[in-house]
């Protein structure tokens, strides 16, 4: 029998960065995937600013950018009668604007799915303790306290293996088989509205190289629908919503009926045409009740599956795994209790639950649960979600609180103001070292971190038997953004997260470090 510290069930772009992320954690895992390979269909394409935050500290986010389109392809929404006809109003997102520099170094990302996997797939094969195995599929599986025993199936030969781990990441989709073998209960809405993707070849830039956008968004009395920019050339993908408000069913969508609507859509009759592949689906917006069972952890669409207007639902997966990765490391290497591993659920649950809830939000002011005739368009929250991208504040046993108040905003949707109370992402800072330009980012996000003010040398090597990076920041903004004295410090987890903070110099420094890390820890 097999044996691995963790199993990743699922090889999408959740399960891939899991293998990554617990790889760079110093954990070997194995991830089975019952396909042969990564997606053949672009699926989800937008990665969010967070996201990429997380791609760059773990050494792939120039590997992504670079299967990706360039920004200048994606600056605008687009909603239009038809592509070639009236347009209806265009949009620039906060994400694609100027404004989103001043709260991250990097910036969001229009990477299909298809094209992400073998980038994430070849940075994780990449790593020496995480292995891939596709065309194996998971069976069933048990677990006690004392780990979890799974039967793997390889799907080509029919060989059957048990392997036993003492985990096991469930990333196998929003039909997952581990959550539903859990008898999982699922809070929210099933099936809100039937929606079918086709993959098209054919040449646009007629009626797109002048306004180049990431969405054009198709709104007449026949059908609303979308064309995904894909390469911003001859692929792309289209999207026909609310099938049924239409009367449209799955069965309609033959390639000759698909290309007569994409014709229609377009508004060019004689549009020259290829469908390369159609997949139907059905939206739903729910979350799973317990993100935790035993040794069993629920990420990304296994735990959550949202409606895809805002483009949530990938990210919200692998800022999932983030979270879980470091936790599962420091527990296996007996650096943590087992208590620290429950706090995956409190930090995540709520916040996918809100995600999922805007997300549906946004899909109801985009008229996709109905036919009627409301205007086009969407919320003004609609890709101006700044908040809900950088602005979660955990509260757990895993955070440490210092008694400051949350920072109000006056809409949690689409305002973030930059913070390191505990449990907030630790604020971007541009700094200087050596000449270079560097962010607070940079220094954080794989490992714990303790940034100290300028005359914060005290706290060094004051770790509590915790691995820990440590850098003195002399310099103003970095004082002001994280609220710190020269002699104060901020302790940052290995996701990126504010763990503690000491606003000024403590009596003990030592002590005072060692307290909050014992705390943090369950120990």
């Amino acid at each position: 029998m097999k044996s691995v510290p963790v199993l990743i069930v699922g090889g999408g772009p959740v399960g891939l960065a899991a293998s990554f992320l617990l790889s760079r954690q110093g954990v070997d895992s194995l991830l089975v995937e019952r396909h042969p390979g990564t997606a053949i269909h672009p699926k989800a394409r937008g990665i969010n600013a967070r996201t990429m935050e997380v791609f760059r500290q773990h050494g792939v986010e120039a590997a992504v950018r670079a299967a990706g389109l360039a920004p200048r392809h994606t600056g605008l929404i687009v909603w239009a009668r038809t592509l070639a006809g009236e347009e209806i109003e265009r949009r620039v997102p906060w994400r694609a604007g100027a404004q989103s520099a001043a709260v991250s170094p990097v910036r969001n990302c229009l990477c299909a799915q298809d094209d992400l996997e073998p980038v994430l797939r070849a940075h994780a094969e990449k790593q020496p303790l995480g292995q891939l195995r596709f065309n194996a599929e998971l069976e069933s599986f048990d677990q006690d306290d004392r780990g979890v025993i799974a039967a793997v199936v390889d799907t080509t030969t029919g060989q059957r293996e048990e392997i036993c781990a003492q985990y096991m990441i469930a990333a196998d989709g929003a039909q997952s088989r581990v959550r539903r073998a859990l008898g999982v209960a699922m809070l929210g809405q099933e099936d809100v509205y039937d929606s079918v993707n086709i993959l098209i070849n054919a040449d646009l830039r007629p009626w797109t190289a002048d306004r180049p956008a990431a969405l054009y968004f198709i709104e007449n009395p026949r059908l609303r629908a979308t064309f995904l920019t894909i390469n911003a050339h001859d692929r792309w993908g289209f999207l026909v919503n609310s099938l049924e408000a239409y009367g449209y069913t799955a069965d309609y969508f033959t390639p000759e009926h698909s290309t007569e609507l994409v014709r229609y859509a377009a508004g060019v009759p004689d549009l020259p045409v290829k469908v390369l592949g159609v997949a139907p689906w059905t939206a739903s917006a729910h979350v799973a009740e317990q993100y935790r069972h035993g040794r069993v952890f629920l990420a990304g669409d296994a735990a959550h599956e949202m409606p895809p207007t805002g483009g949530f639902g990938l990210n919200t997966g692998v800022q999932d795994v983030h979270n879980l990765a470091w936790k599962l490391a420091l527990v296996l290497k007996g650096l943590a209790h087992d208590a620290l591993l429950d706090s995956y659920h409190a930090e995540r649950q709520p916040l996918g639950r809100i995600i999922t809830e805007q997300s549906l939000t946004n899909a109801i002011s985009m008229g996709r649960l109905a036919s009627d005739n409301r205007a086009a368009g969407a919320r003004p929250e609609y890709l101006n979600e700044q908040g809900m991208i950088f602005g979660a504040s955990y509260v757990s046993s895993a955070v440490v609180p210092d008694g400051s108040p949350p920072t109000p905003v006056a809409n949690p949707v689409t305002d973030y103001v930059p913070s390191a109370r505990p449990g907030g992402r630790a604020p971007h800072v541009w700094l200087e070292r050596n000449n270079d330009k560097l962010s607070t980012v940079d220094l954080v996000g794989n490992g714990f971190v303790l940034l100290a003010g300028a005359k914060g040398k005290a706290w060094r090597a004051n770790g509590a038997g915790l691995p820990m990076h440590f850098h003195v920041i002399a310099d103003k903004a970095f004082a002001d953004a994280y609220e710190l004295s020269d002699g104060g410090a901020v302790l940052v987890r290995p996701d990126g997260y504010v763990a503690w903070r000491s606003a000024t110099m403590a009596a003990d420094p030592k002590a005072a470090l060692g307290a909050a890390v014992h705390a943090m820890l369950g120990q």
